[in-house]
């Protein structure tokens, strides 16, 4: 029962998944956290996010749906005393009634301290509780990184204006709002609200209860809510900064990477966010003298005097008419060349803080201490004596002659000096130039991540490289529906599976093998992250998806359209399954591209007969002409999806990379069948010379080669609506 006297936006909290407004990345059909609160499945979980966006909405639906028991507090308010009686009840709970879960929301749950938040984890890590925390910061600054661990993390992001007038139209209808009064809302009215709220329903909702509340009404009884009315309710747009918060950080890096990318109008946006929201200007300054020296340098070496000089005028004149030397600092940085070269000091400094310290040339040792009893000093060139005061000599210890810490840039000051220093730089290296190695390490402490990578290791990295290509340009996010078209042995699935941990992935599995298979791998996966396989076509695919009120935000596939005579009927189905704005990612096959063995022989054994190589190689060509199919034609492929009504585009790839010749894969070259390489190649040369052929290959076995395939793919998007 709703008291009366309850707030506007209290009285108007959705209690279903369906009256939420926005949120659709993680509440829309589909995705995984309806699916654990429909299924009354919920883990911990923690929601973070701008005020007025839904996080304890989201708490109160859980409460309505699940049958675990709800307890709901405030972490500003409460204490390790009510922590403790929370466990307790939920202990109880477990034991006398046979298991049942408590699930625990705890409000601005960053607000509790390090105490508090080691107080909850045993208790969430045992399933004593299950947390459901909501916080306004990022939780990965400003909650316990044990608690983060354990929970999944959900953003929520501010409402779109279309949102926004969706949640007024309900405020004026509905029974808990001004459904029974008759309020007139102008359109102006309405725009200015949702304008200034800037994607904060909380606010919204005050500011149209206060215009409602206090305008009287007319001799019609209406209560008319006119521009002049609503710009009195809500006169100063809501600006989310907190000076100790996200907003705060996140605010000063858009400013930061909009100078570095020479925005100057999107660096002039990011100030006036801060300086309207009260930022220390003092902060400000020492950031952009970083800049000056960090990403604009030796570019244009006056910019730190620029902003150095601004900085002192601002402690000089002060705020408000010290603005002016804010703008004029940002704007000289954003208008400025940009060069990182003074990052390598850090190269420098890693090189000293990881390798073996040189001792100083004798050369370069001070003369003045030791020079009879050492010779410190001896043999150091003097430039000043030489033509252009400089003369080739090493500087570095002799460990690390050659070493390059500085590659100054191609812009401004820089780029007028670059070949003057590489000139001389060639004329001082040494001739032993150490080759420099970049080690490469991974790491994944997530059980998930592991299982992922045990799933693909077999797929070797040609495979990778195939994924790579379709992911490279899909842009899978973490909250998208993707499907894939055609999963085989799931190289892409569970790539998408890892990359959209807070979406769902679709697989359509040509028959019921490869279902099995799918199935029986993704049992190393929680259960809400399992994909969900449709046995059968695209026509199957569909009807399975508008079974759910599913449509995809990114469709990947290799192969995945069969035959070139079934394209047009398959590219049909296509535009159904899409999302609005959603994006198709296709890699097909291109025979005709695929690696000669005679470059690979040609490479590998030098003295190769020329008549041998010139006969091995055009009727290596021949076969595979006869093997390219029309299935490799992207442009084809690119118009038939165009005709179904996407947008598509076509582009052929190059895949580059190293493989092992072993016995086994040389033997299935050369089997003794009309299907194999050398049965087909067989058809194009003499006996006696596929008998050569054969030789040379079966001389690869045990080499590294170089080897190279043919690809092309094809991407496509729905128009957004």
């Amino acid at each position: 029962m709703q008291a009366a006297d309850e707030p506007l936006a209290s009285r108007l909290r959705p209690r279903t998944l369906d009256e939420i407004a926005g949120q659709q990345h993680i509440v829309g059909p589909g995705r995984l956290l309806r699916r654990a609160i429909e299924a009354d499945q919920l883990s911990s979980v923690i929601f973070y996010g701008p005020p007025g966006t839904g996080k304890t909405t989201l708490a109160r639906v859980i409460a309505n749906r699940t049958s675990a028991r709800f307890v709901a507090i405030n972490a500003v308010l409460a204490g390790i005393k009510d922590l403790r009686a929370a466990v307790e009840r939920a202990r109880a709970q477990r034991t006398e009634l046979f298991g049942k879960r408590t699930i625990l929301f705890v409000d601005e749950v960053h607000r509790f301290n390090k105490a508090q938040q080691d107080a909850l984890l045993p208790w969430v890590e045992d399933g004593t509780l299950i947390l459901v925390g909501a916080t306004t910061e990022n939780p990965y600054f400003e909650v316990n990184k044990a608690l983060v661990s354990r929970s999944r993390l959900f953003r929520l992001e501010p409402l779109s204006d279309s949102d926004l007038h969706a949640v007024l139209r309900r405020a004026l209808t509905a029974d808990a709002g001004y459904g029974a009064r008759r309020v007139i809302l102008e359109p102006a009215a309405s725009e200015h609200l949702v304008d200034v709220a800037n994607g904060d329903a909380r606010a919204l909702l005050n500011a149209l209860e206060l215009a409602v509340e206090t305008t009287p009404e007319d001799d019609q009884g209406r209560i008319v809510v006119d521009l002049g009315v609503a710009e009195e309710s809500i006169q100063r747009r809501a600006v989310l900064y907190d000076r100790e918060g996200d907003a705060h950080f996140d605010t000063i890096s858009a400013f930061i990477k909009s100078i570095r990318g020479s925005d100057p109008d999107a660096s002039l946006y990011w100030l006036s966010r801060m300086v309207y929201a009260g930022e220390d200007p003092r902060f400000i300054l020492r950031r952009l003298i970083i800049l000056a020296s960090e990403d604009v340098g030796l570019a244009a070496p006056e910019a730190l005097s620029v902003v150095t000089a601004a900085a002192a005028a601002f402690d000089r004149v002060g705020m408000p008419e010290g603005r002016f030397h804010l703008a004029h600092a940002t704007l000289f940085l954003a208008a400025c060349p940009k060069s990182n070269s003074a990052m390598g000091f850090f190269d420098a400094l890693a090189a000293v803080a990881s390798e073996r310290t040189g001792d100083v040339p004798v050369a370069l040792k001070d003369p003045s201490r030791d020079a009879k009893g050492s010779g410190h000093g001896e043999g150091y060139l003097y430039p000043h004596a030489y033509r252009d005061h400089w003369v080739a000599q090493q500087y570095l210890p002799e460990a690390l002659q050659g070493r390059i810490f500085w590659r100054p840039s191609e812009q401004g000051w820089e780029g007028s000096i670059r070949d003057e220093v590489q000139r001389r730089r060639e004329a001082q290296l040494a001739a032993m130039v150490e080759p420099l190695s970049e080690p490469l390490s991974w790491s994944a402490d997530q059980d998930v991540e592991r299982w992922m990578r045990r799933s693909l290791g077999a797929a070797g990295g040609r495979l990778q490289q195939l994924r790579d290509a379709v992911f490279e340009v899909a842009g899978v996010e973490r909250h998208h529906l993707v499907a894939d078209l055609s999963a085989g042995t799931g190289l892409l699935l569970w790539e998408a599976v890892r990359r959209a941990p807070e979406g769902h992935a679709w697989a359509r599995a040509a028959d019921s093998v490869i279902a099995a298979g799918l199935e029986e791998l993704a049992r190393g996966l929680p259960e809400l992250r399992r994909p969900r396989v449709v046995i059968g076509g695209l026509a199957e695919l569909a009807e399975a998806a508008r079974a759910e009120a599913v449509r995809f935000d990114r469709l990947v596939g290799r192969d995945a359209l069969g035959d070139v005579a079934g394209w047009a009927d398959e590219a049909a189905v296509l535009p159904g399954l899409l999302a609005p704005g959603g994006r198709l990612v296709l890699v097909v096959a291109q025979p005709a591209r695929a690696q000669r063995l005679v470059q690979l022989a040609a490479w590998a054994l030098p003295g190769l007969d020329p008549g041998l190589h010139g006969a091995w190689s055009s009727a290596e060509e021949a076969i595979y002409a006869e093997l390219a199919e029309p299935g490799g034609d992207v442009e084809a492929l690119a118009g038939v999806l165009t005709q179904a009504g996407l947008i598509a585009t076509a582009e052929e790839l190059s895949l580059a990379g190293e493989l092992r010749v072993d016995a086994g894969m040389v033997e299935r070259w050369l089997a003794a069948t009309p299907d194999s390489w050398l049965g087909r190649l067989g058809q194009h040369l003499p006996a006696s010379t596929k008998i050569e052929v054969a030789a040379a290959v079966r001389a690869l076995v045990g080499r590294t080669v170089p080897w190279a395939s043919g690809l092309g793919r094809v991407v496509a998007r729905m128009e957004a609506t």
